[in-house]
């Protein structure tokens, strides 16, 4: 029997709707199949300090931070070079400097499946951070990150305006000079106040919707809107010990970041094993 295509109408009607169920197939992995209800488990510092440890063992025995290192570092080393070399970008070299860290759950996926590997006692490499890749829940992390990058481009507009509001809207002609009228000015300092504010309540969010949330999409088949919703039951049951781990990570950072970023190749790979095993403190199935 001969094969015709059929008329153009049925032919496109017939790929659109291959198309949507596809969509739809997709969207109801989004969702988790995870029959278990997530259990809140109780946090003391003494957790924080277990994480840490146990981050630092993960990290001397896989070594996955030379991946963490290829990728990461090259691309916020151009943004920032050319974000130096731009005179009408000088305004946002801290803000994207300091947002960058807003996308640090996404980015330490990697990490988090090098120790989720070693904890089943599985022979580990750098290149074990590439089976996040293989994961059922892989399109859910990818939204979860893309939620993550819509806010970091949030946090960016809202410096932006804020400058505008204060120090703007003329460029300012070189960084020496953006400096002084930073550091000197009445409107530098309300700039200063302001940004450290609203950046205050960004990664107040960022902390909330994703301390466990993207360890936990790695683990069980929960489904992004479990996953934040188990996130924030995290933070709001143990608000103290999260709120102290996310200025333990702003800290750590701050320093790692200084000389020109060096400290971050040994603080950004521990931190990421150690939000791991924060995870597994703060969740349990039974």
């Amino acid at each position: 029997m001969v094969k015709t295509i059929g008329n153009p109408l049925t032919w496109t009607a017939r790929n659109l709707a291959g198309a949507a169920e596809h969509v739809t197939q997709s969207v109801e992995r989004i969702g988790g199949e995870e029959k278990a209800i997530p259990q809140i488990l109780p946090l003391t510092n003494d957790d924080i300090r277990v994480a840490l440890r146990k981050g630092y063992e993960d990290f001397k025995a896989s070594r996955a931070d030379v991946m963490f290192i290829c990728l990461i570092y090259p691309v916020l080393g151009v943004l920032l070079a050319g974000i130096g070399f731009n005179a009408n970008l000088l305004p946002l070299i801290f803000p994207v400097a300091a947002g960058f860290a807003l996308l640090g759950p996404f980015a330490a996926v990697g990490l988090y499946e090098v120790s989720r590997r070693r904890e089943k006692g599985e022979d580990v490499s750098w290149l074990a951070a590439l089976g996040v890749i293989q994961s059922p829940n892989f399109g859910a992390i990818l939204v979860l990150g893309l939620y993550l990058a819509a806010i970091f481009v949030a946090w960016i507009l809202a410096a932006h305006l804020i400058w505008s509001l204060t120090l703007g809207p003329e460029q300012p002609e070189n960084l020496s000079a953006f400096l002084e009228q930073v550091l000197t000015t009445g409107a530098g300092w309300a700039m200063i106040v302001i940004g450290v504010v609203v950046g205050f309540c960004f990664a107040l969010v960022v902390l909330a919707t994703s301390a466990v949330s993207f360890p936990l999409l790695l683990d069980h088949n929960v489904g992004v809107p479990e996953a934040i919703h188990t996130s924030y039951k995290v933070f709001r049951k143990n608000l103290r010990v999260v709120v102290t781990w996310g200025a333990l990570i702003s800290v750590l950072l701050v320093v790692g970041s200084i000389p020109a970023f060096v400290g971050l190749i040994l603080v950004l790979p521990i931190l990421g094993h150690a939000t791991w095993h924060f995870y597994r403190s703060a969740v349990s199935f039974g």
